[in-house]
C-alpha cells in the first residue's frame, strides 16, 4: 500500500516566513567546480536531499575527497586538478538528471570505462544529444536507445566547435561548460534551434565564473570556453531554492495570505524567482525587501504566459490558476513532458480527477476554473507533482498526496515546512 498524506485545509489566509534549503541547481553545479579546482573548497548553506546525496556519493567514487557535514549544511571538497584519479566506475545516480548529465561530460574528460545509470525513471529520460557532442570531442559514449545507462570510454576530450540540440534540457549544454575547463582544448558551443530553460545557462556561467573560469556569449545561442583555464578553490554560499519558495509564494496566493521567502531576492542567481512575476500578474502584491520576498495574497485572475525560462513553477501555477477567475494558460513548457514524468499529460489526469478542467496543448495547457472535489492525488514519483498538487488542499478538503516521500529528491522537509507555515492560519 502506498503512504499518503491529507493536506489539512488552512481556516484562514497564511502568514508568515520561511527559508527554504539551499538551492539543488547550485549546489550540485558548485560541487562540480569545487570537484575540479585545484585545492580545497567549502559549500556553505547545501542542500542535503537525494539529489546531492547522489551527486556526493558519485564523486566520491570517482575518487573526489568530500567531508559532508550535513547537519552544518557545508561540504569540504579537496578539487583533483581537472585530473579525476579513478579510472574506472559504476555510478548509480538514482533519479538526479543534474547528476547523469553532468557526470557524463566530467567522467568523459578523464581515462578509463565508466558507467553512468539510475533508476527505472531515469531510464526514460533522454541523453542522446549528449551523448553525441561528447564523441564529437573525442569520447566514446554509448547507451542502448539514447537513454541511460551510458556507457564511457574516456581518454580525455580534445577541443573545438561543436553543435547540440537545445529543445530537451539545458543540462546537455550546463554539462559541457563545466566540463570544459578539463577539455584539451578551447571549446565553442552553438545550440541549434530553441533553447529551453534559459536562466540555467545563466546560472552555469555564474558559478564558473565564481570559482574562477570565464566563458564568453559569442552569439546569442554560442558559446565558448577559451583554454586554458582552471576552476580556483572557493568559499561559496548556497541560496535557498527558489523552486521551493514558489510553493510557499503560491501558499499566499491560494489562501489570501502573506509570506515572506527569506533569503532570495529579485537579483537571485535561479531563475524561478519570476514565478513571483506571475503572480503578480495574477493579483498578487510582491516585495522584495531586504530579508527576503514577500507575496500577498489578491483576488486572483487568469493570466496566459510563457513559463519556459522558469518551468519547473508551472506545475505550482496550475494550483494558483484552480481559484482564479477566468482561464490560464501556460506555455513554452513542452520539454517538461521529459522530467521526471510527463508534466504535462499526468498533471492533467491529476487535476481532472479533482474536477478541474484542464486542456493540453503541445507545449502547455489550459485551465478553466470549475467547482473541485477532494480526491487521491498520484505523484508517479515525482518530487514536484507532490508539492505542488497539495497546495490544493489547503482551499479543497480531502485531498490525499500518494507517496508524499517523494519530495526527498529536492525537499525531504517539505511537508514538515508547509504545515508549520500554515499553522498560523490553523490555529486561528
Amino acid at each position: 500500500m502506498k503512504d499518503r498524506r491529507t493536506i489539512e485545509v488552512a481556516k484562514g489566509p497564511v502568514s508568515g516566513s520561511i527559508r527554504p534549503p539551499g538551492s539543488k541547481s547550485l549546489t550540485n553545479r558548485a560541487l562540480l567546480c569545487a570537484a575540479m579546482a585545484q585545492g580545497h573548497s567549502t559549500l556553505s548553506g547545501i542542500l542535503q536531499s537525494e539529489d546531492t546525496e547522489v551527486m556526493v556519493r558519485a564523486l566520491e567514487t570517482l575518487g573526489i575527497d568530500i567531508d559532508a557535514r550535513w547537519d552544518q549544511r557545508q561540504l569540504f571538497v579537496s578539487g583533483c586538478a581537472n585530473r579525476l584519479p579513478s579510472n574506472a566506475a559504476q555510478l548509480n545516480l538514482a533519479g538526479s538528471g543534474t547528476s547523469i548529465r553532468f557526470l557524463s561530460a566530467l567522467v568523459a574528460t578523464g581515462s578509463g570505462e565508466f558507467t553512468l545509470d539510475g533508476n527505472e525513471q531515469m531510464r526514460k529520460r533522454p541523453i542522446g544529444d549528449l551523448l553525441h557532442a561528447l564523441n564529437r570531442l573525442g569520447a566514446r559514449a554509448t547507451s542502448a536507445d539514447g537513454c541511460p545507462p551510458v556507457r564511457i570510454k574516456a581518454d580525455g576530450l580534445k577541443g573545438g566547435s561543436i553543435t547540440l540540440k537545445g529543445n530537451l534540457s539545458s543540462q546537455f549544454l550546463s554539462g559541457l561548460l563545466l566540463a570544459a575547463p578539463a577539455v584539451r582544448g578551447e571549446v565553442e558551443i552553438e545550440i541549434v534551434g530553441p533553447l529551453v530553460s534559459k536562466p540555467y545557462i545563466n546560472m552555469t556561467i555564474a558559478l564558473m565564473h565564481a570559482f574562477g573560469v570565464k566563458t564568453e556569449q559569442v552569439a546569442e545561442n554560442c558559446f565558448r570556453v577559451p583554454h586554458p583555464q582552471s576552476y580556483r578553490p572557493t568559499e561559496y554560499q548556497i541560496e535557498p531554492d527558489a523552486s521551493a519558495a514558489s510553493y510557499f509564494w503560491a501558499t499566499a496566493a491560494i489562501t489570501g495570505g502573506e509570506v515572506l521567502v527569506e533569503g532570495l531576492s529579485r537579483e537571485s542567481l535561479q531563475g524561478d524567482v519570476a514565478f513571483c512575476d506571475a503572480l503578480q500578474k495574477m493579483g498578487c502584491q510582491v516585495d522584495d525587501g531586504e530579508e527576503g520576498i514577500t507575496v500577498r495574497g489578491g483576488k486572483l485572475r487568469g493570466i496566459d504566459i510563457d513559463m519556459n525560462a522558469f518551468s519547473d513553477t508551472a506545475q505550482t501555477l496550475s494550483a494558483v490558476a484552480l481559484f482564479a477567475e477566468g482561464t490560464t494558460t501556460i506555455r513554452g513548457i513542452g520539454h517538461v513532458r521529459h522530467k521526471e514524468t510527463d508534466r504535462i499529460g499526468n498533471l492533467a489526469k491529476e487535476l481532472r480527477n479533482l474536477g478541474a478542467e484542464i486542456t493540453e496543448m503541445p507545449d502547455g495547457f489550459q485551465i478553466v476554473p470549475r467547482a473541485l472535489r477532494g480526491g487521491e492525488v498520484e505523484t508517479y514519483d515525482d518530487h514536484r507533482m507532490a508539492m505542488s498538487l497539495s497546495l490544493i488542499g489547503l482551499r479543497l478538503p480531502g485531498v490525499t498526496i500518494l507517496d508524499p516521500t517523494c519530495t526527498k529528491k529536492t525537499y525531504p522537509e517539505f511537508f514538515d515546512d508547509l504545515e508549520r507555515l500554515t499553522a498560523s492560519a490553523n490555529c486561528r
